[in-house]
C-alpha cells in the first residue's frame, strides 16, 4: 500500500469532492503511480476523521474518471492516466432528477462491465456449440449443473447435480414450485408480509395464501402451529435471509423449529434464498435441514448483474419430475448462453468476487441509513439489498409514498407485499441498490428524513 496520504488540513466542503480532487492531483503529479494501492475505506476515513461513505463517494468519483479501479479482497488501485478503457454507462436515467428506491436490485461499477466484456470475449474461443444448439436436457447441461452445485455450496446447501434444475431466475422457479406442490384451492402459508410475487402467483394459480404472524426473527412457531391445525395447509413459503420486504435474517434456532412443525404437519417448504452469499454469516438454509420436503431457489441476478437471469432450483427426488414438467411448461429450459456465462463466473471466481463487492457496497449504504434515519424504525441486515421502514404515527404507507414523490423519492408501498388477511403495516420498502451513485442514495435518505420529521406539514422544501 502507498505511503502517500491526503492532507487533512487541505480538505474543504463538499468533503468527498475535495478528497477525490487531492487524489486526482497526486496521480497527475506522479506522487501516486500506476498499480499503487490506496488505503482501505475505513483506514482512510479514520486517519482523516471522515465517514466511510464520504471516502466511498470520493473513490466512486475517481473510478468514474477512470483514475482508479477496485478489486474485491485486494483494494483500490491507481490506473495509468489515459490508459483506462472503461466507457461511461447510464442505467435507466431519471430525466426528472429524482431518486428511485422502489426496486430491489444490486449496484454496479466498472468491475461488472469489465467482467462481462471479458467473459463475452472468451466465449467465441471456448464455447461448445451444444450450448446454443441444444434443446435438451431441460434441467440444464451437465457442466452447468456442476457449476450450480459449486455455487449452491457457497450458499450453504450441498446438493447432488441430479437434484438441480437451471431456471430463468427465482421467479420462474417459484412459479414452477407453487404449481407443482399445490393445486387450486390448496392453502399456502407464509409471512403476512411476504414476497410480492408470491402474492400474485398464488392468486394466478388459485391458491389460498394465508399469512402467519411473525416477529423480527421470522414466523412465530406458535402461530405456524395454529395455522397448520386450522387450515390444512400443503405448502410453507419461506424467505429466511434478508427477507423481502422485511429484511430480517432468521436465526438458526427459529429455522429448526419451523422445520420441526413442517415435518409434524407434512408441509412442503419452498425456500427463496435469492441473495445467496451476499448475506454475511447467515445460518444454513432451511432446505439443508429438511431436504426431503424442501424446494430451494436462488439466483445470480441479485449478486452479479440483473441481466443474468439464471437461477438454481433444488428438489427432492419424489417431486423432481413434476417440478421439471412445470419448469418446461413455463420456459422449456434456461438459455444456454446465459447459463454458460453464469457457470464460467462460478468456476473462475467472478461470481463470488461480485457478491463480496456487493456485500461491501451494501454495508456502506447501510451506514448511510443508520446516520440519516437513526431516529426511526428501520429494520434490515447490514449487507442486504433493502430495508423495511415502519413509519411514525400519523403516516400510512400510501400517504407516505405520495409525499415522498413530492420530495423526489420513489419508494415501494406495502400493499403488494401483504397477504389478504394482513392488516395495515404503515411501512415502506427502501432499496439500497436502486440508485447507482452513493451520493444520490445519501440525498434520497436525507429527503426521506426531512419528510419524516414533518408529518403535520409534509411539503417539500423549496431547495429540493
Amino acid at each position: 500500500m502507498t505511503n502517500w496520504l491526503p492532507r487533512k488540513e487541505a480538505l474543504s466542503t463538499p468533503l468527498h469532492a475535495s478528497l477525490a480532487s487531492q487524489i486526482a492531483r497526486a496521480i497527475e503529479a506522479g506522487e501516486l503511480l500506476e498499480g499503487d494501492r490506496l488505503p482501505p475505506h475505513r483506514v482512510l476515513a479514520s486517519s482523516l476523521g471522515l465517514s466511510v461513505h464520504t471516502v466511498s463517494k470520493a473513490y466512486d468519483s475517481l473510478r468514474r474518471q477512470n483514475l482508479i479501479d477496485g478489486k474485491v479482497g485486494r483494494g483500490s488501485f491507481v490506473l495509468h492516466p489515459g490508459k483506462a478503457d472503461d466507457q461511461p454507462f447510464d442505467l435507466e436515467p431519471n430525466r426528472r432528477g429524482g431518486f428511485d428506491l422502489s426496486i430491489s436490485r444490486p449496484v454496479y461499477s466498472t468491475l461488472h462491465v469489465k467482467r462481462m466484456q471479458r467473459v463475452l470475449k472468451s466465449l467465441h474461443k471456448e464455447l461448445d456449440p451444444a450450448t446454443y444448439l441444444a434443446l435438451r436436457p431441460n434441467a440444464g447441461l451437465p457442466e452447468h449443473r456442476e457449476a450450480a452445485k459449486a455455487w449452491l455450496s457457497q450458499c450453504g446447501l450441498e446438493a447432488d447435480t441430479g437434484s438441480i434444475i437451471i431456471t430463468n431466475g427465482v421467479s420462474h422457479g417459484m412459479s414452477a414450485a407453487l404449481s407443482a406442490l399445490a393445486r387450486q384451492g390448496d392453502v399456502v402459508l407464509t409471512d403476512m408480509v411476504t414476497h410480492h410475487l408470491t402474492v400474485s402467483a398464488s392468486a394466478y394459480f388459485g391458491l389460498k395464501l394465508v399469512g402467519v404472524a411473525a416477529d423480527s426473527d421470522g414466523l412465530l412457531p406458535d402461530a405456524l402451529e395454529a395455522a397448520c391445525a386450522q387450515k390444512r395447509a400443503k405448502v410453507l413459503f419461506l424467505l429466511a435471509n434478508a427477507t423481502n420486504p422485511k429484511a430480517y435474517v432468521m436465526p438458526a434456532e427459529r429455522r429448526a423449529e419451523l422445520v420441526r412443525i413442517a415435518r409434524k404437519h407434512d408441509l412442503y417448504i419452498i425456500e427463496n434464498d435469492a441473495y445467496g452469499p451476499i448475506i454475511e454469516n447467515a445460518p444454513p438454509p432451511v432446505s439443508a435441514l429438511a431436504p426431503e420436503r424442501s424446494v430451494y431457489l436462488t439466483t445470480l441476478s441479485k449478486c452479479t448483474v440483473s441481466g443474468l437471469r439464471i437461477g438454481y432450483m433444488v428438489a427432492p427426488p419424489h417431486v423432481f419430475p413434476t417440478l421439471l414438467g412445470r419448469h418446461m411448461a413455463y420456459g422449456w429450459m434456461a438459455p444456454g448462453l446465459l447459463a454458460e456465462i453464469a457457470s464460467t463466473w462460478v468456476r473462475d471466481g467472478t461470481a463470488m468476487e461480485m457478491a463480496l463487492w456487493q456485500r461491501e457496497q451494501m454495508r456502506v449504504r447501510h451506514e448511510i441509513l443508520r446516520e440519516g434515519l437513526g431516529g426511526f424504525d428501520v429494520s434490515g441486515c447490514e449487507t442486504g439489498l433493502h430495508v423495511w421502514l415502519t413509519l411514525p404515527d400519523g403516516w400510512t404507507s400510501e400517504r407516505f409514498v405520495r409525499y415522498a414523490a413530492k420530495f423526489n423519492v420513489t419508494v415501494a408501498p406495502e400493499a403488494s407485499f401483504l397477504t389478504a388477511d394482513a392488516g395495515p403495516q404503515n411501512a415502506v420498502r427502501l432499496s439500497k441498490g436502486s440508485t447507482f451513485e452513493v451520493g444520490d442514495f445519501e440525498q434520497a435518505v436525507t429527503n426521506i428524513a426531512r419528510l419524516l420529521e414533518r408529518p403535520d406539514d409534509p411539503l417539500p422544501l423549496a431547495s429540493f
